[in-house]
Protein backbone atom coordinates (compact mmCIF):
# COMPACT_ATOMS: atom_id res chain seq x y z
CA UNK A 1 0.00 0.00 0.00
CA UNK A 2 1.35 3.10 -1.19
CA UNK A 3 2.15 5.82 1.78
CA UNK A 4 2.46 9.19 1.70
CA UNK A 5 6.27 8.52 1.61
CA UNK A 6 6.03 6.95 -1.86
CA UNK A 7 4.02 9.81 -3.44
CA UNK A 8 6.45 11.65 -6.18
CA UNK A 9 7.14 15.53 -5.29
CA UNK A 10 5.10 17.95 -6.72
CA UNK A 11 7.91 19.33 -8.77
CA UNK A 12 8.74 15.81 -10.61
CA UNK A 13 4.86 15.76 -11.21
CA UNK A 14 5.08 18.89 -12.81
CA UNK A 15 8.45 18.13 -14.97
CA UNK A 16 7.02 15.41 -15.87
CA UNK A 17 3.51 16.49 -17.46
CA UNK A 18 4.65 19.64 -18.50
CA UNK A 19 8.75 18.35 -19.68
CA UNK A 20 9.94 21.77 -18.26
CA UNK A 21 12.29 21.35 -15.62
CA UNK A 22 12.18 24.49 -13.98
CA UNK A 23 8.58 23.56 -13.25
CA UNK A 24 9.26 24.12 -9.55
CA UNK A 25 10.45 27.81 -9.81
CA UNK A 26 7.88 28.37 -12.06
CA UNK A 27 4.82 27.27 -9.65
CA UNK A 28 6.68 29.14 -7.15
CA UNK A 29 6.28 32.71 -9.10
CA UNK A 30 2.62 31.88 -9.95
CA UNK A 31 2.30 31.01 -6.08
CA UNK A 32 3.84 34.56 -5.22
CA UNK A 33 1.68 36.46 -7.90
CA UNK A 34 -1.70 34.79 -6.20
CA UNK A 35 -0.70 35.76 -2.84
CA UNK A 36 0.14 39.44 -3.72
CA UNK A 37 -2.31 40.10 -5.27
CA UNK A 38 -4.86 38.66 -2.50
CA UNK A 39 -3.06 41.15 -0.61
CA UNK A 40 -3.01 43.92 -3.17
CA UNK A 41 -5.48 43.96 -5.73
CA UNK A 42 -2.66 46.64 -7.53
CA UNK A 43 -0.20 43.85 -8.32
CA UNK A 44 -2.23 43.13 -11.34
CA UNK A 45 -2.11 46.43 -12.87
CA UNK A 46 -0.19 47.17 -15.99
CA UNK A 47 1.40 50.08 -14.18
CA UNK A 48 2.90 47.90 -12.09
CA UNK A 49 4.30 45.02 -14.53
CA UNK A 50 6.29 47.91 -16.68
CA UNK A 51 7.84 48.11 -12.88
CA UNK A 52 8.81 44.43 -12.49
CA UNK A 53 10.15 44.10 -15.91
CA UNK A 54 12.17 47.32 -15.72
CA UNK A 55 13.96 45.94 -12.19
CA UNK A 56 14.18 42.66 -13.37
CA UNK A 57 16.25 43.74 -16.85
CA UNK A 58 19.14 45.29 -14.74
CA UNK A 59 19.79 42.33 -12.31
CA UNK A 60 19.06 39.38 -15.13
CA UNK A 61 21.59 40.30 -17.47
CA UNK A 62 24.01 40.37 -14.59
CA UNK A 63 22.99 37.18 -13.66
CA UNK A 64 22.65 35.86 -17.46
CA UNK A 65 26.90 36.03 -17.72
CA UNK A 66 27.11 34.54 -13.92
CA UNK A 67 25.31 31.49 -14.65
CA UNK A 68 27.80 30.74 -17.46
CA UNK A 69 30.84 30.93 -14.52
CA UNK A 70 28.53 28.83 -12.09
CA UNK A 71 27.85 26.68 -14.86
CA UNK A 72 32.00 26.27 -15.38
CA UNK A 73 32.24 25.53 -11.36
CA UNK A 74 33.39 29.25 -10.93
CA UNK A 75 32.06 32.18 -9.32
CA UNK A 76 32.41 35.94 -9.91
CA UNK A 77 32.21 38.64 -6.75
CA UNK A 78 33.21 41.03 -9.25
CA UNK A 79 30.62 41.81 -11.20
CA UNK A 80 29.00 44.74 -9.37
CA UNK A 81 32.36 46.44 -9.72
CA UNK A 82 32.51 45.54 -13.09
CA UNK A 83 29.25 47.65 -13.83
CA UNK A 84 30.20 50.52 -11.89
CA UNK A 85 33.38 51.25 -12.90
CA UNK A 86 32.44 50.45 -16.68
CA UNK A 87 29.19 52.70 -16.18
CA UNK A 88 31.10 55.13 -14.68
CA UNK A 89 33.93 55.38 -17.68
CA UNK A 90 31.18 55.10 -19.84
CA UNK A 91 29.36 58.10 -18.61
CA UNK A 92 32.40 60.45 -18.44
CA UNK A 93 33.41 59.48 -22.46
CA UNK A 94 30.02 60.89 -23.51
CA UNK A 95 29.68 63.78 -20.78
CA UNK A 96 33.90 65.13 -20.53
CA UNK A 97 34.70 63.17 -23.59
CA UNK A 98 32.15 64.18 -26.29
CA UNK A 99 32.02 60.63 -27.44
CA UNK A 100 28.63 59.61 -29.03
CA UNK A 101 26.52 57.72 -26.22
CA UNK A 102 26.07 54.84 -27.86
CA UNK A 103 29.54 54.62 -29.04
CA UNK A 104 30.41 54.97 -25.34
CA UNK A 105 28.73 52.31 -24.37
CA UNK A 106 29.93 49.64 -26.84
CA UNK A 107 33.71 51.00 -25.36
CA UNK A 108 32.23 50.56 -22.00
CA UNK A 109 31.28 46.69 -22.90
CA UNK A 110 34.09 46.16 -24.39
CA UNK A 111 36.12 47.43 -21.00
CA UNK A 112 33.83 45.13 -19.16
CA UNK A 113 34.56 42.26 -21.33
CA UNK A 114 38.65 43.19 -20.63
CA UNK A 115 38.20 43.41 -17.28
CA UNK A 116 36.42 40.24 -17.38
CA UNK A 117 39.02 38.62 -19.30
CA UNK A 118 41.65 39.61 -16.40
CA UNK A 119 39.91 37.79 -14.06
CA UNK A 120 39.83 34.63 -16.44
CA UNK A 121 43.18 35.11 -17.13
CA UNK A 122 44.72 35.59 -13.53
CA UNK A 123 42.11 32.00 -13.05
CA UNK A 124 43.13 30.29 -15.67
CA UNK A 125 46.35 30.52 -16.32
CA UNK A 126 48.07 31.07 -12.91
CA UNK A 127 45.61 28.40 -11.33
CA UNK A 128 43.99 30.94 -8.72
CA UNK A 129 41.20 30.47 -6.64
CA UNK A 130 38.46 32.24 -8.54
CA UNK A 131 36.75 33.21 -5.35
CA UNK A 132 40.02 35.17 -4.09
CA UNK A 133 40.99 36.42 -7.60
CA UNK A 134 37.13 38.18 -8.25
CA UNK A 135 37.06 39.34 -4.73
CA UNK A 136 40.59 41.17 -4.73
CA UNK A 137 39.60 42.56 -8.20
CA UNK A 138 36.35 43.57 -7.46
CA UNK A 139 38.09 45.89 -4.81
CA UNK A 140 40.27 47.57 -7.05
CA UNK A 141 37.65 47.85 -9.53
CA UNK A 142 35.13 49.51 -6.69
CA UNK A 143 38.25 51.68 -5.44
CA UNK A 144 38.83 52.77 -9.13
CA UNK A 145 35.48 54.49 -9.23
CA UNK A 146 36.01 56.47 -5.96
CA UNK A 147 39.32 57.61 -7.50
CA UNK A 148 37.58 58.72 -10.44
CA UNK A 149 34.19 60.55 -9.32
CA UNK A 150 35.22 61.62 -5.67
CA UNK A 151 31.77 59.90 -4.93
CA UNK A 152 29.62 62.63 -6.82
CA UNK A 153 27.42 61.62 -9.56
CA UNK A 154 28.30 62.36 -12.86
CA UNK A 155 25.42 64.18 -14.71
CA UNK A 156 25.05 65.89 -18.22
CA UNK A 157 24.09 62.63 -19.53
CA UNK A 158 22.78 63.43 -23.44
CA UNK A 159 18.95 63.02 -23.71
CA UNK A 160 19.20 60.90 -26.59
CA UNK A 161 20.55 58.36 -24.62
CA UNK A 162 18.11 57.74 -21.87
CA UNK A 163 16.47 55.86 -24.84
CA UNK A 164 18.35 52.74 -24.07
CA UNK A 165 17.01 52.72 -19.61
CA UNK A 166 13.54 54.56 -20.10
CA UNK A 167 12.02 54.03 -24.17
CA UNK A 168 9.83 51.48 -25.03
CA UNK A 169 9.23 49.20 -28.32
CA UNK A 170 5.49 49.32 -28.21
CA UNK A 171 4.06 48.34 -25.34
CA UNK A 172 7.83 46.40 -24.02
CA UNK A 173 10.45 48.46 -22.44
CA UNK A 174 14.13 48.62 -23.94
CA UNK A 175 15.36 47.23 -21.37
CA UNK A 176 13.29 44.17 -21.06
CA UNK A 177 13.81 43.55 -24.80
CA UNK A 178 17.22 44.03 -24.44
CA UNK A 179 17.17 41.79 -21.79
CA UNK A 180 15.22 39.01 -23.44
CA UNK A 181 17.59 39.48 -26.89
CA UNK A 182 20.99 38.56 -24.57
CA UNK A 183 19.22 35.18 -22.46
CA UNK A 184 17.31 33.89 -26.37
CA UNK A 185 21.25 34.57 -27.62
CA UNK A 186 22.75 32.93 -24.48
CA UNK A 187 20.36 30.41 -24.30
CA UNK A 188 20.96 29.29 -27.91
CA UNK A 189 24.42 29.41 -27.44
CA UNK A 190 24.79 27.04 -24.19
CA UNK A 191 22.48 24.23 -25.98
CA UNK A 192 23.39 24.68 -29.31
CA UNK A 193 27.16 25.28 -29.81
CA UNK A 194 30.10 23.28 -29.29
CA UNK A 195 31.72 26.52 -27.18
CA UNK A 196 28.00 26.15 -24.50
CA UNK A 197 28.27 22.21 -24.34
CA UNK A 198 31.98 23.15 -23.57
CA UNK A 199 30.90 24.93 -20.49
CA UNK A 200 28.74 22.21 -19.43
CA UNK A 201 31.53 19.58 -20.18
CA UNK A 202 34.06 21.89 -18.08
CA UNK A 203 31.84 22.38 -15.14
CA UNK A 204 30.75 18.64 -14.95
CA UNK A 205 34.37 17.27 -14.82
CA UNK A 206 37.61 19.40 -15.47
CA UNK A 207 39.76 16.52 -15.75
CA UNK A 208 37.59 14.17 -18.07
CA UNK A 209 36.67 17.27 -20.34
CA UNK A 210 40.87 18.29 -20.64
CA UNK A 211 41.15 14.24 -22.00
CA UNK A 212 38.72 15.07 -24.20
CA UNK A 213 40.69 17.84 -25.76
CA UNK A 214 38.48 21.15 -24.88
CA UNK A 215 40.87 23.90 -24.07
CA UNK A 216 39.26 24.94 -20.71
CA UNK A 217 41.60 27.50 -20.02
CA UNK A 218 40.46 29.19 -22.95
CA UNK A 219 36.80 28.56 -22.46
CA UNK A 220 37.27 30.21 -18.61
CA UNK A 221 38.50 32.91 -19.94
CA UNK A 222 35.88 33.56 -22.10
CA UNK A 223 33.14 32.59 -19.94
CA UNK A 224 34.58 35.41 -17.09
CA UNK A 225 35.31 37.84 -20.24
CA UNK A 226 31.12 37.37 -21.02
CA UNK A 227 30.60 38.18 -17.23
CA UNK A 228 32.31 41.31 -17.26
CA UNK A 229 30.71 42.30 -20.63
CA UNK A 230 26.96 41.59 -19.45
CA UNK A 231 27.65 43.69 -16.16
CA UNK A 232 28.78 46.93 -18.01
CA UNK A 233 25.71 46.39 -20.26
CA UNK A 234 23.84 46.20 -17.13
CA UNK A 235 26.07 49.38 -15.75
CA UNK A 236 25.39 51.90 -19.00
CA UNK A 237 21.80 50.62 -18.95
CA UNK A 238 21.22 51.65 -15.93
CA UNK A 239 23.60 55.07 -16.20
CA UNK A 240 20.03 55.99 -19.08
CA UNK A 241 17.75 54.95 -16.66
CA UNK A 242 18.93 56.91 -14.02
CA UNK A 243 20.22 59.84 -16.25
CA UNK A 244 23.47 59.84 -14.11
CA UNK A 245 26.38 57.97 -13.54
CA UNK A 246 26.12 57.21 -10.31
CA UNK A 247 28.81 55.80 -8.11
CA UNK A 248 26.59 53.41 -6.54
CA UNK A 249 25.79 51.81 -9.72
CA UNK A 250 26.16 47.57 -9.43
CA UNK A 251 27.07 48.10 -5.93
CA UNK A 252 24.29 46.21 -4.25
CA UNK A 253 23.99 43.44 -7.69
CA UNK A 254 26.19 40.60 -6.85
CA UNK A 255 24.58 38.92 -4.01
CA UNK A 256 20.80 39.03 -6.75
CA UNK A 257 23.14 37.89 -9.69
CA UNK A 258 23.96 35.05 -7.60
CA UNK A 259 21.15 34.15 -6.17
CA UNK A 260 18.73 34.04 -8.92
CA UNK A 261 20.52 31.42 -10.93
CA UNK A 262 20.43 29.66 -7.43
CA UNK A 263 17.13 29.65 -7.04
CA UNK A 264 16.69 29.41 -10.98
CA UNK A 265 18.71 25.94 -10.75
CA UNK A 266 22.27 26.19 -11.39
CA UNK A 267 24.35 24.32 -9.19
CA UNK A 268 27.24 25.77 -7.10
CA UNK A 269 29.72 22.46 -8.07
CA UNK A 270 28.77 23.38 -11.98
CA UNK A 271 27.85 21.57 -15.29
CA UNK A 272 23.96 21.71 -14.09
CA UNK A 273 21.52 24.90 -15.12
CA UNK A 274 19.89 26.70 -17.57
CA UNK A 275 19.59 30.55 -18.70
CA UNK A 276 15.92 30.09 -18.69
CA UNK A 277 15.91 29.16 -14.91
CA UNK A 278 18.05 31.57 -13.99
CA UNK A 279 15.88 34.00 -15.86
CA UNK A 280 13.04 32.94 -13.91
CA UNK A 281 15.17 33.39 -10.84
CA UNK A 282 15.48 36.69 -11.58
CA UNK A 283 11.99 37.17 -11.89
CA UNK A 284 11.01 35.54 -8.95
CA UNK A 285 13.38 38.05 -6.80
CA UNK A 286 11.92 40.76 -8.62
CA UNK A 287 8.56 39.68 -7.51
CA UNK A 288 9.30 39.28 -4.16
CA UNK A 289 10.79 42.77 -3.95
CA UNK A 290 7.59 44.10 -5.20
CA UNK A 291 5.65 42.00 -2.93
CA UNK A 292 7.29 43.82 -0.05
CA UNK A 293 6.80 46.97 -1.17
CA UNK A 294 2.67 46.09 -1.97
CA UNK A 295 2.56 44.35 1.38
CA UNK A 296 3.34 47.46 3.01
CA UNK A 297 6.45 45.08 4.84
CA UNK A 298 9.54 47.13 5.72
CA UNK A 299 12.28 46.91 3.29
CA UNK A 300 14.66 46.24 5.98
CA UNK A 301 13.26 42.89 5.99
CA UNK A 302 13.99 42.34 2.05
CA UNK A 303 17.49 41.07 2.41
CA UNK A 304 16.21 38.78 5.10
CA UNK A 305 14.23 37.20 3.27
CA UNK A 306 16.19 36.70 0.40
CA UNK A 307 19.00 35.31 2.20
CA UNK A 308 16.38 33.01 3.45
CA UNK A 309 15.43 31.67 -0.23
CA UNK A 310 19.48 31.66 -0.93
CA UNK A 311 19.88 28.97 2.14
CA UNK A 312 17.02 27.06 0.98
CA UNK A 313 18.26 26.97 -2.48
CA UNK A 314 21.73 26.23 -1.43
CA UNK A 315 20.62 23.13 0.82
CA UNK A 316 18.25 21.70 -1.91
CA UNK A 317 20.64 21.87 -4.34
CA UNK A 318 23.27 19.91 -1.70
CA UNK A 319 20.61 17.45 -1.22
CA UNK A 320 20.02 16.73 -5.13
CA UNK A 321 23.97 16.96 -5.48
CA UNK A 322 24.61 14.18 -2.65
CA UNK A 323 21.80 12.07 -4.36
CA UNK A 324 23.87 12.38 -7.45
CA UNK A 325 26.89 11.47 -6.13
CA UNK A 326 28.70 14.79 -7.19
CA UNK A 327 30.98 16.64 -5.18
CA UNK A 328 29.83 18.25 -2.37
CA UNK A 329 31.92 21.05 -2.66
CA UNK A 330 32.16 23.53 -4.95
CA UNK A 331 35.76 24.23 -6.91
CA UNK A 332 35.96 28.10 -6.05
CA UNK A 333 35.69 27.21 -2.28
CA UNK A 334 38.38 24.69 -2.44
CA UNK A 335 41.60 26.54 -1.98
CA UNK A 336 44.13 24.14 -2.77
CA UNK A 337 46.35 24.94 -5.75
CA UNK A 338 44.89 23.77 -8.95
CA UNK A 339 46.16 21.20 -11.31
Amino acid sequence: MATNNDRPPVKSVLSRVTGIKESGIILAIILMGVVITIANPNFLTPYNFQIVARQVSFIAIVAAGQTLVLLLGGIDLSVGAIAGLSAVLGAMMMTSGGVDPFVSTGLAVLFGLFCGSINGLLIAKLKLNAFIVTLATGEVFAGAILVLTKGYAINGIPEIFQVLGQGTIGPVPVPVAIMLLIFAILAWVTTNTPFGRSVFAVGGNREASRFAGLHSERIEVMVYAIAGGSAALAGMMFVSRMNAGQPTIGASWLMPSITAAIIGGTSLSGGVGTIFGTLLGALFMALLGNGIVLMNVSSYWERVIIGLFVLIAVIVDLIRRRGSGMSMLPRWLNFRKRS
